[in-house]
């Protein structure tokens, strides 16, 4: 999956998870809204992780350039 795509996943759990939390409290379905509290938190999580996994590559390529520099004698 990529980046653009995990954003995008995220979002769409963030937004569906806080329309069902708002279903629930307005119907007094507290199931939903838990359901929904509970989806909302997943969808941040997931953009936390992707968020975390781009600074990861991100560092993981720089180290990768100035071995490969060190090795060409730069």
């Amino acid at each position: 999956m990529t980046d653009v795509n995990k954003k995008f996943d995220s979002k769409k759990d963030q937004v569906s998870g806080k329309a069902k939390e708002v279903e629930g409290k307005v119907t007094g379905d507290r199931a939903r809204e838990a359901q929904g509290k509970t989806q909302s938190l997943m969808g941040k999580a997931k953009d936390k992780l992707a968020d975390a996994e781009e600074t990861v590559k991100g560092a993981v390529d720089e180290a990768k350039e100035k071995l490969k520099q060190k090795s060409d004698g730069h």
